[in-house]
């Protein structure tokens, strides 16, 4: 399987609009008040039948400063006492949820998010963990996959080594970007030796994987500067890496609103970055996965990748597509069973609702077998550039030809302009088409209008 970054300018051109990142489908956009508590409950008894094992997902919400790019659900604030109040209900959450889950369902993946989770003290990290165990059945070896989101400007050697002690094996390192006047333009100014460090202390503390997280197309960034930052990050030779194209959709997120529009790289400027991470990233060794992330080729996700097993959710790519998902935390979206679910958005509410003992669900939706159908479908072109349609028809007991009569029909354009092949039963998704893998899965999603997605998504480019 060719796992490297082809870029067609004419065919980005012409296939350059707004789509879904397709984290989860029906995507978020489809959830709705109908589907609460009492769903959710159903859902977890419901699924216990299943033996399947369990992927925690914890939200901490805070952030020190706030990163006029971010678009993220978090509360910005430099009073550290206030995550001793959120963490009191995050426990009584905790204990909640896993009296819905057996007891025999093991946690294999596990993951804190923000925010900021390195907001939070040592103490209050390792209190977590405990109640968590306490609550859930923890590995109590290194099988897991259990990760965090580390700001390498909150934290020490020592907190590293804490993370590793209470379990953690993988970290995603936040960077974006060393240029200083970048990181002026967009309010997080953070040193190399920050950053730089802190992937030396993880893996002297025997984490398993480092990720390091960049952005292009941030105000004030030049080809030249970013792929500066670019080859220094290669230098210190993370595991993975995720290069994420900034969305600019001031309107939806304020902080947005603080980036000067005139500052920002042109479309031109853009695909220019693209093409040379392509080019960088491949000469050091790296395979693209899909959606901005890249790995090495020895490492699991591509591994996966090639075996036809990678996975998708909430938190990106997986190799854990068995677990039912438990969110937990403010914001939070769960997967269980043929269900997601969503927590409450703010503190206020989130606190009023575990204080009342009930559980913080305000939305979701229970997937349809047509939602489920489509969502293996899209997961399969997405995760691994590849679709068996008789493998699918014999599964779900459909012909495939008949039932996607009119997508496979909407997918003949792309296939003449190289993005896929279709001979037989399969589709391959070319290499000029994985980086419009999102406009390719667009066509099995029924809820999009026929026009195409609209303004609430980010370009696929």
């Amino acid at each position: 399987m060719q796992q490297t970054l082809v870029l067609d300018p004419a065919l980005i051109g012409r296939y350059d609009q707004t789509g879904p990142r397709y984290t989860s489908y029906p995507t978020a956009v489809q959830f709705h008040d109908g589907f609460g508590a009492a769903e959710y409950r159903a859902a977890a008894a419901a699924s216990n039948a299943s033996g399947r094992p369990l992927s925690l997902y914890f939200h901490i919400p805070f952030c020190d400063t706030v990163c006029f790019y971010c678009a993220c659900n978090k509360v910005v604030t430099k009073d550290r006492t206030k995550a001793q109040p959120y963490l009191d209900r995050v426990y009584r959450e905790i204990a909640m949820q896993a009296e819905l889950f057996d007891d025999s369902r093991a946690v294999e993946q596990l993951h804190w998010g923000g925010g900021t989770p390195t907001f939070i003290s040592a103490e209050q990290m390792r209190e977590l963990m405990a109640v968590t165990g306490r609550h859930f059945r923890l590995l109590d070896d290194d099988r897991g996959e259990y990760s965090i989101e580390i700001d390498p400007r909150e934290v020490t050697g020592e907190t590293i080594g804490v993370l590793r002690d209470i379990g953690f094996n993988r970290m995603s390192l936040g960077l974006q970007d060393l240029d200083p006047n970048v990181q002026k333009a967009v309010n997080r100014i953070q040193s190399a030796e920050q950053t730089f460090g802190a992937l030396r202390a993880a893996r002297a503390a025997g984490f398993r994987s480092v990720s390091v997280d960049l952005i292009y197309g941030l105000p004030l960034q030049t080809v030249d500067s970013f792929i500066a930052t670019l080859d220094r990050v290669i230098d210190a030779a993370p595991d993975r890496l995720s290069v994420f194209n900034y969305a600019h959709l001031p309107q939806r997120f304020k902080p947005q609103r603080r980036i000067n529009e005139v500052d920002l790289p042109s479309p031109d400027q853009k695909l220019d970055m693209l093409s040379q991470i392509g080019e960088h990233l491949a000469a050091a060794g790296y395979v693209y996965i899909g959606m901005d992330h890249f790995a090495r080729p020895d490492d699991e996700l591509a591994e996966a990748q090639r075996q036809g097993q990678l996975y998708r959710n909430f938190q990106g790519y997986s190799t854990h597509a068995h677990c039912d998902l438990v969110a937990i935390g403010v914001t939070s979206i769960g997967m269980v069973g043929n269900t997601y679910a969503q927590n409450v958005r703010t503190l206020d509410e989130y606190y009023a609702a575990i204080d009342a003992g009930e559980l913080a669900v305000f939305r979701g939706i229970e997937l349809s077998r047509d939602d489920e159908l489509r969502r293996a479908v899209i997961t399969q072109l997405i995760c691994n550039f590849h679709l068996d349609m008789a493998a699918v028809g014999s599964e779900w007991g459909i012909d495939f030809g008949d039932y996607f009569a009119d997508e496979l029909a909407r997918l003949a354009p792309m296939a003449a302009d190289g993005l896929l092949r279709i001979e037989g039963n399969m589709i391959d998704v070319l290499p000029a088409g994985r980086l419009l893998i999102r406009n390719i899965c667009m066509v099995f999603d029924r809820y999009l209008p026929a026009g195409g997605a609209s303004g609430s998504f980010s370009k696929v480019i």
